[in-house]
């Protein structure tokens, strides 16, 4: 594809944002707003919010885009919400090229601001928790560089707003990123990265994911198409040409960090003040009306956009986790109000004795986040917390069924968890036992069924052929 057969509008946060309007998806503010109270507005909302005049510049602003399971099933252009995780794998499977377009082609340089413009302050950002530290910048994708490699790898992560030209990052946890810039302090090197805000609801779910080779490339495949990057105007890195917004910069080479901190985590709860590396600023690249993106981590957890893209990021690996554990999976579910991927439900159709606590072991020891895993038959829909209910009421015997697993690797902010002591885990075989599930003892009271035509031509007649139920006299 040459460049300039790039439709790029396609892949567009506005763009989407419309999209959702239509379908009655989104709260529209018209009237103007100010900073203090957009996170209100957004907090436990069933819809997106756009804010068309938000703060002091009447900045165009929308938070919540990803915040349910219709509009995620609206970005990946699904009709069944439960097929997001599915659609997910599937489009995973079929890499997309990265091809690189000229600045001047690229709308996020239409505007390019640098030196005294290159200011955090002018922009629609605000705070998102009573305690934060400070106003939060809450849907960036971070790109940064892998030197030996030279690929690029892309996150998901926050900025804190320090000042006009810096800003606290959250480098605390393992991850590439930290671990690119450990190598760089070490060398003394600068390290170059870019934060991309105003992204396409697929764009933050392949920040989630994890690639051996250039994880721009991943952008390409949950798009479906190729993904045209652009290279930055203050750095060498490259990012998504059709964004809204661009922070280029670097961390410096000293490995000096501030307090970054407190804030509402997606656990719902604040994480503690840590000490972090700044993000120096250097240019904003920007769409010519670019629209500003906030996202919902803590509040009101189960609506939360933190909670959507965890838990289909976590169907998604926990089906393929499944997959090679047991021979039949049937359905997942990562339930939102659980953080996103706490508290994960798995229906299967046991081939043999064994498969239920097989399929918890696995599902609890792959994925660090999973703290009980809940094992049901395939009559339960594990969508339903009615029947989930049910099926742990009467199919569960704790000294049986409960398996738990001491000592294991879990996320640090985490309140519950003892530091020092690792994260006990939980699994819950809600299954009947093996080979059992169609019998007598398991078998559901139902109103019976009793079809108009008769069956034989008279009791006696029904009786003759053996003994029968009073369902089946009647039926006869």
């Amino acid at each position: 594809m040459s460049a300039s057969k790039f439709d790029y509008d396609k892949f567009r946060l506005r763009n989407f944002v419309e999209k959702l309007i239509a379908a009655g998806e989104v709260e529209v503010h018209d009237e103007p707003v100010p900073l203090s109270d957009v996170a209100g507005r957004l907090n436990g909302n069933s819809k997106a919010v756009l804010f068309r005049k938000a703060g002091p510049e009447g900045a165009q602003l929308v938070g919540g885009v990803l915040g349910s399971r219709r509009r995620a099933a609206l970005a990946f252009g699904v009709e069944n919400e439960r097929e997001v995780f599915r659609e997910l794998l599937r489009r995973l499977e079929r890499p997309q090229p990265v091809i690189e377009v000229p600045s001047s082609e690229a709308p996020v340089h239409q505007e390019i601001l640098t030196g005294e413009d290159a200011d955090f302050t002018r922009l629609p950002i605000h705070v998102q928790h009573e305690f934060d530290g400070g106003p939060y910048i809450s849907a960036g994708i971070d790109c940064s560089r892998n030197n030996e490699t030279g690929l690029t790898n892309i996150g998901f992560r926050r900025l804190m707003l320090r000042g006009r030209r810096h800003a606290g990052t959250n480098l605390y946890a393992p991850s590439d990123l930290r671990e690119y810039y450990r190598a760089c302090v070490a060398r003394g090197e600068r390290m170059p990265c870019s934060f991309v805000v105003g992204s396409h609801p697929v764009d933050h779910l392949a920040a989630m994911q994890r690639l051996a080779g250039d994880e721009l490339a991943l952008m390409g495949a949950l798009r479906g198409e190729p993904l045209p990057v652009v290279r930055c105007k203050s750095n060498d890195l490259l990012v998504p040409a059709d964004a809204e917004y661009v922070f280029e910069g670097y961390f410096d080479e000293r490995g000096y960090a501030e307090p970054e901190g407190p804030y509402g985590e997606f656990m719902g709860y604040y994480g503690e003040m840590k000490p972090n590396p700044v993000f120096h600023l250097t240019a904003i690249t920007r769409r010519r009306d670019a629209l500003f993106q906030t996202t919902t981590i803590s509040g009101d957890v189960a609506r939360t956009e933190a909670a959507i893209i965890g838990a289909i990021d976590c169907e998604a690996f926990s089906w393929r986790t499944a997959l090679t554990a047991i021979r039949e999976p049937v359905a997942v579910h990562a339930v939102s109000a659980s953080n996103g991927n706490h508290n994960l439900r798995l229906a299967l159709r046991q081939r043999s004795p064994g498969d239920a606590r097989n399929a918890i072991t696995a599902l609890l020891s792959s994925h660090s986040n999973v703290k009980h895993v809940f094992v049901v038959d395939p009559d339960i829909d594990v969508y339903s917390d009615e029947q989930m209910d049910w099926a742990l009421s009467t199919r569960f015997q704790a000294d049986r069924d409960l398996i738990v697993l001491a000592g294991m690797r879990g996320n640090p902010i985490d309140p519950s968890m003892d530091f020092g002591r690792g994260l006990a885990k939980a699994g819950f075989d809600l299954t009947v036992p093996f080979g059992q599930l169609g019998s007598r003892k398991f078998t559901r009271g139902e109103p019976p069924r009793i079809a108009a035509q008769r069956t034989h031509g008279s009791v006696r007649e029904a009786l003759e052929a053996g003994p029968k139920s009073f369902v089946a006299l009647m039926r006869a």
